[in-house]
């Protein structure tokens, strides 16, 4: 959604970074390209003028002229302004103290209301609460028949007393079925109302007359986030007309630009509750703007991918993960399936990616990939025998046809799914080993991070050995012999040295614990600081 102006936003950034103090040209050249990224993703012009207004006020100020990162301020004012614009905090849902808790969706026909009824109905359902469909859109055919289908894959229960198909009362479909969810036990009612193709007296007047028949605690207005401008509009149109509480935005999975969220808040001043980011009823969740604000930035959206995995995984399937990746055991081809089917239980890779920061860099790359490929990898060792599952090593020349056959692949991808999960398995044994991944940097104290101690007692051989190095010159060459040898003799000769510690705190030890040095406590009678430049 936000795809191009999070593009231009990076690339405006990036001509800012190195530089160690910002002129007032640098200043107005930003907030002039960060004014033109915003117009063309359809920002609204009053947004956009009051947006740079603030940012070129607060980039003038101390903040920035007295950072030691000035770029990085700048950056950190875009964001904070930015999750401004969006709504600031995240708004939820006002639950009734007494149940239930109504809600009305209003908007136009086509914007997603009977779609996002179901999202809605699901995610409630996912929190415990006993949510009920209420079918009074009657206008639009088969609206009915289609909130119907929604609750029974959301497994969430329809109130239809009417047709619809153009018959019917929404009026009174609405008002009874609030006192069919006190009786039913149910704590919250989502009721679907009548869209039009555009803004027009008589779908305003339904949607008041509905309001004023059930009293609901919560007033959505569900707006198409692809129509552009137009959103702004219509927005505004409801708001004068019936009035709402919060947007819940749908499509925000599609190409369009993306002003309308951007211009909806600061415009209508009312918050964006809501996000319907794909088609399945799963892709529904509460709108944050400082999280929305950090993928325009390509700052990344690491806790939304955390929730989705806590949401998506059982806690035993973790563990299960944890100690088959722990275990002595080599990793196999049935436990790389299995994760594999776990990770494509998050969704399409791509929008995994997306999620992660400076993903916006490989987006071409991240656009590219394919989710059936993995389902060509995971027919291909289904196409297995456990045998082979468990041990690759025996699949030769007519095992790799017959398995090619088997997934309707061909034997080059088989070969390649072999050889690269050999090379995963190899990786994945040197870390428990200690190893570390290859190219890692090593860490102090964490083995398995760049192969630790390998790497330690390699450097140490290097170090010792470039010191035991004779000099060129003859005259210091011998200097250096003399000193290793009166340093030998007195190691043998010499007693331990008492450091006057009591038994307990050191007093009399000649060796240093194990994993500490193992040797004798060395001697610093000589040892001198380095004098002051």
């Amino acid at each position: 959604m936000f795809e191009t102006l999070s593009d231009r936003l990076t690339t405006v950034f990036s001509s800012l970074r190195g530089k160690g103090r910002l002129s007032e040209e640098d200043i107005n050249t930003t907030a002039r390209e960060i004014r033109v990224a915003l117009l063309e993703a359809d920002v609204a012009l009053p947004v956009v003028r009051e947006f740079i207004a603030r940012i070129k006020e607060r980039a003038r100020g101390a903040e920035v002229s007295k950072a030691l990162n000035p770029a990085q301020q700048v950056i950190k004012i875009v964001n904070e302004e930015l999750i401004e614009v969006l709504g600031g905090e995240t708004r939820t849902i006002r639950f009734a103290k007494t149940p239930p808790t109504v809600i009305m969706l209003a908007g136009l026909q086509g914007s997603g209301k009977t779609t996002l009824a179901g999202k809605l109905a699901k995610w409630l359902a996912d929190q415990r609460n006993t949510p009920l469909l209420v079918a009074a859109d009657l206008q639009r055919p088969n609206a009915v028949t289609q909130l119907q289908v929604l609750g029974e894959r959301a497994k969430v229960p329809v109130y239809a007393p009417e047709p619809g198909n153009g018959v019917g009362d929404p009026v009174e479909v609405a008002r009874s079925s609030v006192d069919y969810a006190r009786r039913n036990n149910h704590n919250v009612v989502i009721i679907d109302t009548a869209g039009r193709l555009g803004v027009d007296e008589e779908m305003m007047r339904q949607a008041a007359d509905i309001r004023d028949a059930v009293s609901p605690d919560e007033i959505l207005f569900v707006v198409d986030a692809m129509i552009g401008q137009d959103a702004v509009n219509t927005a505004q149109a409801f708001l004068d007309g019936v009035g709402y509480d919060a947007v819940a935005l749908t499509k925000l999975d599609g190409d369009a630009r993306g002003g309308a969220a951007l211009s909806i808040r600061h415009i209508t001043g009312r918050p964006i509750m809501f996000a319907s980011t794909g088609e399945k009823l799963e892709d529904f969740d509460l709108f944050h703007p400082d999280r929305m604000a950090s993928r325009i930035l390509d700052m990344g959206d690491v806790l939304t991918l955390i929730e989705q995995a806590q949401r998506t995984f059982e806690e035993a399937e973790v563990q299960k993960m944890a100690s088959t990746l722990a275990s002595d055991e080599d990793f196999t081809l049935d436990d790389f399936l299995e994760q594999m089917m776990m990770i494509r239980r998050l969704g399409p890779i791509s929008n995994l990616l997306s999620m992660m920061p400076g993903m916006g860099q490989l987006r071409d790359q991240i656009d590219s990939i394919d989710d059936r490929d993995l389902d060509r990898i995971a027919a291909i060792i289904r196409s297995m025998t456990p045998a082979e599952r468990a041990n690759p090593k025996i699949i030769n020349g007519s095992r790799r046809l017959r398995i090619a056959n088997g997934s309707g692949t061909q034997v080059s991808e088989v070969s390649q799914l072999v050889t690269r999960f050999f090379g995963a398995q190899k990786m994945l044994r040197q870390l428990k080993q200690g190893g570390g991944f290859p190219g890692m940097p090593g860490l102090p104290g964490m083995p398995g991070m760049g192969g630790g101690r390998r790497k330690a007692a390699k450097a140490a051989g290097k170090k010792a050995k470039k010191n035991k190095q004779r000099s060129g010159n003859p005259m210091k060459a011998r200097q250096q012999e003399a000193e290793r040898a009166a340093q030998r003799e007195r190691k043998r000769t010499e007693a331990p040295a008492d450091t006057g510690l009591p038994a307990g705190f050191g007093g009399g030890m000649p060796q240093l614990p194990p994993g500490f040095g193992g040797g004798q406590i060395p001697d610093l009678s000589n040892f001198r600081l380095p004098k002051k430049k």
